[in-house]
């Protein structure tokens, strides 16, 4: 999967931005959240550390009987994944499918999220959504936007790592455009020649909201130096479980509902050492098939890294425009991506 990435001459100024070359919860909720206004008059979010929530517990029968749904008749023993714990009670997953709208605020380039004005924008997921109920009326579908907080980019930056952190008041903006619609928010990080533990915790006052969730690109995780963009990056089990291991701390210090963790691949290298991947009552682990292409080319990239390595759940990747550069020129429908087995959970669209 060939994506785009952020390059800055100077940040603030002008941005300049290319392409690389390639449970029903039935939850009752007090929120504490307090809010504030900024030096332009945009309201943010102030603090999130209280949160009271009492969420109906995990039926297990239920919960059994719906993997076994979206392991979509597997014959190879594979799906639904072994010894997988459940989850704490108010997870999404496998109750509802998430549909999310992708990309940056600042380019119109890097996704469709950052393409259209909020208003367009927002109708347009909104039709999606209604798209994925029709072809399986028995899941329900929640609305998301997967904002990338942090951007791999062109210029080394002060202190030469290559990425860019977007500012909290974008993540802010981000937030009350998902408020319109009552989405759930992923904020997703390329952390190109820095690295995951110097970045996750940035994000820890948007990541103890509940309805905050998290996402990891192992494309633009450069451990061998090379600048962003020249090759495709990885990640190994270890940094996998550094997050999920984070995300469940700040779970249980709050006592919030599961997070999800977005696992983004593409290629047999981006996820190193699968089978230690360490799953855990309090994070929901997608790996998110990521990429672009003809449906046939999908199809492979699905079978031979997402269905054939199981970690837990599975997510697919859509694009408006790059699925539709060779023939067949078509971009999968829902009821296309059904087909596939296990079912993807997640759906993302760029």
């Amino acid at each position: 999967m060939r994506k785009i990435f952020l390059s800055f001459a100077l940040v603030i100024a002008a941005l300049t931005f290319f392409t690389n070359c390639t449970q029903s919860s039935g939850t009752k909720s007090t929120d504490t959240t307090k809010v504030k206004k900024t030096a332009t008059g945009e309201e943010e979010v102030a603090d999130t550390t209280t949160v009271a929530r009492n969420y109906p517990p995990i039926d297990k029968a239920q919960y059994d009987s719906l993997m076994k749904r979206l392991a979509h008749g597997d014959t190879t023993g594979k799906w639904p994944v072994k010894n997988a714990p459940y989850p704490l009670p108010g997870a999404i997953f496998p109750y509802k499918r998430v549909v999310s709208y992708y990309g940056n605020l600042y380019s119109k380039k890097m996704g469709i999220l950052g393409e259209l004005p909020p208003k367009e924008m927002l109708a347009k997921l909104k039709g999606e959504v209604k798209a994925w109920e029709k072809a399986d009326p028995n899941t329900p579908v929640q609305p998301a936007l997967h904002y990338i907080a942090v951007v791999a980019q062109g210029d080394g930056g002060k202190d030469g790592k290559y990425r860019y952190r977007m500012p909290f008041k974008q993540i802010d903006s981000v937030l009350n455009i998902a408020k319109k619609i009552n989405a759930i928010v992923f904020l997703d990080v390329q952390v190109a020649l820095s690295n995951i533990q110097a970045e996750l915790p940035l994000l820890e006052p948007y990541l103890i909201m509940p309805h905050v969730h998290f996402g990891m690109d192992p494309e633009f995780s450069m451990k061998d130096g090379t600048k962003p963009g020249k090759k495709i990056g990885t990640y190994d089990a270890a940094d996998i479980n550094y997050v999920s291991g984070y995300l469940a701390g700040l779970v249980k210090k709050h006592n919030l509902p599961p997070k999800i963790l977005i696992v983004h691949r593409f290629t047999k290298k981006m996820v190193t050492n699968y089978q230690n991947i360490k799953l855990r009552p309090e994070v929901q682990v997608v790996m998110d098939m990521d990429g672009w292409g003809e449906p046939e080319l999908k199809g492979g990239t699905w079978r031979y890294f997402i269905q054939n390595e199981p970690v837990q759940f599975t997510g697919f990747k859509l694009f408006y425009k790059n699925d539709l550069k060779k023939a067949p020129h078509h971009m999968m429908t829902p009821e296309e991506v059904l087909k596939k087995t296990p079912n993807p959970i997640y759906i993302q669209y760029q």
